[in-house]
């Protein structure tokens, strides 16, 4: 007697579907180890940060400078009015106290010659100048007229010229000004506003009374600092002139104003910039009353960077950790199917660590090398080391030479994102729509019931 059994049939947890739901949850979850290694990249990129503003705290912060301003005293008298309680009778006083106006020049013309290098500290660099800034130009005599100041409460003979700037401690050279015929020399000048963290030179009196009898009276001093980071200047001239020359390759002009293209030039062997800016381009008069205005907003200047941030490619290349991943395993599982070779769950995680430790690599052989040279060595030890897990498991010559391949273009697709800027979201969009072709070319026969 024959019994006809019939097959069971295949258990859900064995389907293609399942197992393509299991596949997806490992993906998410090594979203978490990837995630610790860009916070890695983020931590080691704070102590970049750190290291960097050390080094620059000692060599010279940032320079900005606001000058020069002539500063003169004149006497302000307040009326007030009291009334006397027993005769009831109303006294009037006039109550003097000392104000100061502010005039910028007529002319001022700036030359700086910029000298930059690399400081190098524990693998990390920051770049830092020493400037020569040579200042020049005229004062036309100054004018009360506009606040109806009578000229006899105007104190001429204890005028000073003061300069705003920062980073006193890396000036490298005592300040001196030539006005008129007289030099005078500058002197710090303490700051107790909380408000305004720039500092101040300013020098002894001038007796205006000997000097501006003339239309105009010149002016010139230079100061030598030591810096990093960014120049900025404040246009404070009717006409303001600034030329810079520099053997800085990569500089960024910032601020307000942009350098004249005309006669701006960048190359390998450094740059120059010239700028002219009139007083109609700026929203500010040529003197100020009571109160010294803060003009930082109409600064500008360059800012001296390191043109390749290292930890910013390591974490534009970690952002892209998610799809690599995700494509590798759908590689692996192409293969399975189409070949009927069983892959289990814990060789997919092997694997997929494997391509999170590429990220590691990498952050930790940049750090004593460029990252080109990084990536390559990272990307060959993971191509290697999965190719070869690959020929373990599915036992086969020719898918494991094509994942192989496969990771090679993916990781070279990966670096070619990371190096463009302009064209990064095409060339991005083109080649995923390229592999989604790919993806949807070898599943079309997939049977995904089974």
């Amino acid at each position: 007697m024959e019994t006809n059994e019939t097959p069971k049939p295949a258990s859900i947890f064995q389907s293609n579907t399942a197992k393509m739901i299991m596949v997806g949850l490992l993906t998410l979850f090594l979203l978490i180890p990837l995630e610790y290694v860009k916070n890695l990249i983020s931590e080691r990129s704070y102590r970049q940060n750190d290291v960097i503003a050390e080094i620059n705290d000692k060599w010279g912060e940032s320079v900005y400078i606001y000058g020069p301003i002539l500063k003169i005293p004149y006497t302000s008298y307040q009326e007030t009015v009291t009334i006397n309680e027993k005769t009831k009778e109303t006294v009037k006083q006039k109550v003097a106290s000392t104000k100061y106006a502010y005039f910028f020049p007529q002319e001022l013309n700036i030359n700086s010659s910029i000298d930059t290098k690399i400081l190098n500290r524990n693998n990390y660099e920051s770049a830092v100048f020493t400037t020569n800034m040579l200042f020049k130009g005229n004062y036309v005599q100054p004018d009360f007229s506009s606040k109806n100041i009578a000229p006899e409460t105007i104190q001429w003979d204890k005028a000073t010229i003061l300069i705003k700037t920062t980073n006193l401690k890396s000036i490298k050279e005592e300040v001196k000004i030539k006005f008129g015929d007289t030099n005078y020399v500058f002197e710090p000048v303490y700051n107790s506003s909380k408000s305004d963290t720039t500092e101040a030179l300013e020098t002894g009196y001038i007796d205006l009374t000997k000097i501006l009898s003339a239309p105009k009276t010149d002016y010139s001093f230079g100061i030598t600092y030591n810096g990093s980071k960014q120049i900025k200047i404040v246009p404070i001239g009717k006409t303001t002139n600034v030329g810079m020359k520099s053997n800085w390759a990569s500089p960024s002009f910032t601020g307000n104003f942009l350098p004249d293209d005309k006669t701006k030039k960048i190359s390998e062997t450094g740059f120059t910039a010239n700028w002219k800016i009139l007083h109609i381009n700026r929203a500010f008069s040529q003197q100020a009353f009571d109160i010294l205005p803060d003009l930082s907003s109409y600064s500008f200047g360059v800012d001296f960077v390191i043109p390749v941030d290292q930890y910013q490619q390591n974490e534009r290349a970690s952002k892209y950790g998610f799809l690599v991943i995700g494509l590798t395993f759908l590689i692996f599982f192409l293969i399975q199917n189409m070949s009927k070779i069983s892959i289990h769950i814990f060789q997919y995680s092997m694997i997929g660590l494997a391509l999170i430790m590429f990220y590691t690599l990498l952050i930790s052989i940049t750090e004593h090398s460029n990252f080109t040279k990084a990536y390559i060595l990272s990307g060959i030890a993971v191509i290697s080391l999965i190719t070869a897990y690959s020929f373990s498991i599915l036992k086969n010559k020719k898918f494991p030479i094509f994942i192989g391949f496969s990771l090679t273009g993916l990781y070279t697709f990966i670096y070619v994102i990371i190096q463009l800027e302009n064209y990064a979201l095409l060339v991005g969009s083109v080649g995923l729509f390229l592999i989604l072709a790919a993806v949807m070319y070898f599943s079309r026969k997939i049977d995904w019931g089974k």
